[in-house]
């Protein structure tokens, strides 16, 4: 055991003791900063979620921040609105002038009155949360109401400003729009799309240059409706009439009830037995008594009468469509004794109409004439009379119902003698062209005036061809657009069918395009865009304004033509509501234009006009053919050929017309390419309406001239591949 003195022992106590204490402070002291180090933390995590709080209720959200900087931009950045800013910024948090927000998004704009100028902006489609967009009383516009509008607007007052064209297709996707103000612009076209805006309860369309009727207006559940001081005909429907507010005046509508609507198209009425006098009481043992009070199920001599009747109806029909089918081979050029499969009708019937008496056809084409013997036994019509229909006594031609009074064409009407002067009895030397309905010969009048005359082939029109001519120029001159080629005149006698048109002397787009010689004249890249758009409008008049839709079905290089200032001029518009599909001709040129859909079942629509516009695109940007033998398996096709490259720059790149030599925007080129691959998607629901393509060109062509302003000049495009600062 160890033992421990009493003055050592009390200097260990005093050493522990002091090592305690200062133990006891150092803890004292590290809780105190603990407690200081917690105090700050929790300070700044405070300051951190105050900030962060603030920051979520400032910052704008991105997409609608491009979408208003653009909107500023395009309305030629004005001083008067205050905050705005033409990159980036924060509408919400900065309090743009005229901006309301909701959180992060943009509910409203209201900018009337601030005499504003310019155009809306490319892509306020961005702004989705925004539900009432007013830039009424400025000065707006000198173009179209752009088509990427706001989708989600509740309230549009475009009013008072100075937009033209037609309404955008886009619109009337606005399925939550309430009230629709174009008032007091140059609009002149309304389309029929309004049937889903079944929210709409107020429109205002006055002081306008709207022409046509308000028919597509009947269906929507208006309260308030003004269409005051425009150009509207035909009558107010029954529906309109009825609305609380409405205002009609200064227009031309017809006084009175209005007529009732046209009637459908003719129908043959179902075959009906005689009626039969009421049969007595039988007093045959074979009847067999029913609960049908004294009727019998036994057939009566006049019911088996009417099913022999219906035999022989049957049997007619058969043989009509069997002879129809042999003739028109025939007139095509085929083999008429060549063996064709036949209906199991029309193969038991077939021998029962050899017995039948045999007839001679003469049909007349041109100067041949084809003869054939038929076997029928109906007597055809003996002479054509060009000027009104067949005889109403001939069985042959009860059915047909269109008829056009000639009263109701307003072009002027040639003889034959007047054209044959002009042409030089349709020399080869005046021939310009041939196409699917005919030869288009140059004619010279002695005023000096110059027309291109288009003589109708008669095999164009497979029944009633002169009818059909009639109701063909009736509806052709009734087309009415910048872009169309205007129909002059026509003459319909002495067996022959001819329209007279305008003359383009600058050609077709085709022959600028491939018909490359020493006196050739290149297109500029803003030439090309220029006829791009042009005839994208044309397209869009016809199915987004004409009522019915008009569908092209011939859309190609070869029906564009150019004037002196190369705006183009679309041809053989209106025929194809008139000739069935399968009468066009099916030539290597056209196959390049068919779309998918086409080539497998022959069926044209809008979206096959669509895809057709794509493919003179495509021409364009090239400078090749639709379709060419002369180049490798793997770029006949243009379509096949170009489409995977549309979206790789340096192949795009290689892709362009070498004519041009390099002078192009980049950024137009990839504009323009990101258009053509739209319109040559395989399905047609995923092709745009033409009036999203003709939007997506007017973009094109604003950017280019909003850069030009901003002090850009001709040496700031592309040039043999090298890149340049500016592109628009």
């Amino acid at each position: 055991m160890l033992l421990v003195s009493s003055r050592e022992e009390g200097l260990w106590v005093g050493e522990q003791t002091n090592a305690a204490v200062a133990k006891a402070g150092m803890n004292r002291k590290m809780r105190g900063r603990a407690s200081a180090m917690a105090v700050e933390t929790g300070a700044v995590v405070l300051l951190f979620l105050v900030a962060a709080l603030l920051g979520v209720s400032a910052n704008t959200d991105s997409d609608d921040v491009n979408a208003l900087n653009v909107l500023y931009t395009s309305m030629n950045s004005p001083p008067q609105l205050t905050n705005w800013v033409s990159q980036n910024g924060d509408p919400c948090g900065q309090s743009w002038l005229g901006v309301n927000c909701s959180g992060s998004r943009v509910t409203t704009i209201k900018l009337s009155g601030m005499g504003l100028n310019g155009t809306l902006g490319y892509n306020m489609n961005l702004l989705t949360a925004l539900v009432e967009l007013d830039t009424s009383k400025n000065n707006l516009g000198g173009s179209d109401i752009p088509y990427n509008l706001p989708p989600n607007l509740e309230r549009l007052n475009l009013a008072g400003n100075n937009f033209t064209g037609s309404i955008p297709y886009s619109i009337s996707q606005m399925i939550a729009l309430r009230t629709l103000n174009l008032g007091h612009n140059d609009i002149s076209t309304i389309n029929d799309m309004f049937n889903q805006l079944t929210n709409l309860t107020t429109f205002y369309l006055q002081n306008n240059k709207f022409t046509g009727t308000i028919d597509v207006l009947a269906d929507l559940p208006l309260t308030d409706l003004n269409v005051a001081n425009n150009q509207f005909t035909g009558w107010i429907p029954d529906k309109l009439k009825n609305i609380r507010n409405l205002q009609t005046n200064g227009n031309s509508f017809g006084t009175g009830p209005s007529p009732p609507p046209p009637p459908p198209p003719y129908k043959s009425p179902p075959y009906k037995s005689p009626p039969q006098r009421p049969a007595g009481p039988t007093t045959t043992g074979n009847s067999i008594p029913s609960n049908d009070g004294g009727k019998h199920s036994k057939l009566s001599g006049g019911a088996v009468a009417g099913i022999v009747v219906c035999l022989v109806v049957v049997g007619a029909i058969v043989a009509f469509f069997v002879i129809k089918r042999r003739y028109w081979t025939l007139r095509r050029g085929g083999d008429p004794e060549q063996k064709e499969p036949l209906s199991p009708i029309a193969s038991g019937l077939k021998d029962s109409f050899k017995h039948m008496k045999s007839i001679r056809i003469i049909s007349t084409i041109g100067k041949e004439e084809l003869q054939k013997n038929v076997s029928m036994n109906l007597k055809p019509p003996t002479k054509i009379d060009l000027h009104k229909s067949f005889n109403d006594n001939d069985g042959t031609s009860k059915s047909f119902t269109r008829k056009v009074s000639l009263s109701s064409i307003r072009i002027h009407a040639y003889t034959v003698a007047d054209l044959q002067v002009a042409t030089g009895s349709f020399s080869a030397d005046n021939l310009i062209g041939e196409g699917s309905f005919g030869r288009v010969y140059k004619a010279k009048f002695n005023d000096h005036k110059v027309l291109a005359v288009k003589k109708i082939n008669f095999s164009a029109f497979p029944d009633h061809p002169s009818d059909l001519f009639i109701e063909l120029v009736a509806n052709i001159s009734r087309l009415n657009h910048p872009n169309l080629a205007e129909l002059v005149g026509y003459c319909s006698e002495h067996g022959q069918c001819l329209l007279t048109y305008d003359f383009y002397r600058k050609g077709s787009l085709s022959d600028f395009l491939h018909l490359i010689d020493d006196q050739s004249q290149t297109l500029s890249w803003s030439s090309r865009v220029k006829i791009a758009l042009g005839s994208a409008r044309a397209l869009e008049y016809l199915h987004e304004t004409c009522l019915p839709s008009v569908i092209h079905n011939n859309f190609k290089s070869s029906n564009i033509f150019l004037d002196n200032e190369l705006n183009p001029h679309l041809s053989d518009s209106g025929f194809a509501g008139l000739i069935p599909n399968q009468e066009y001709q099916v030539s290597e040129e056209n196959i390049g234009y068919r779309a998918p859909e086409v080539t497998m079942s022959g069926q044209y629509s809008l979206k096959s006009d669509v895809y057709s516009f794509g493919v003179v695109m495509l021409e364009l940007l090239t400078g090749r053919k639709p379709f060419d033998r002369s180049r490798p398996r793997s770029e006949q096709s243009l379509v096949r050929w170009a489409t995977p490259q549309l979206h790789d720059i340096d192949a795009l790149d290689q892709m362009v017309d070498p004519a041009l030599q390099g002078l192009y925007p980049s950024k137009s080129l990839s504009r323009f390419a990101d258009a053509i691959a739209l319109c040559v998607q395989p399905e047609p629901e995923f092709r745009p309406p033409m009036s999203e393509v003709v939007q997506l060109l007017v973009r094109l062509v604003q950017r280019a001239n909003m850069t030009r302003m901003c002090g850009a000049d001709g040496q700031s495009w592309r040039r043999d591949g090298e890149s340049r600062d500016y592109e628009p």
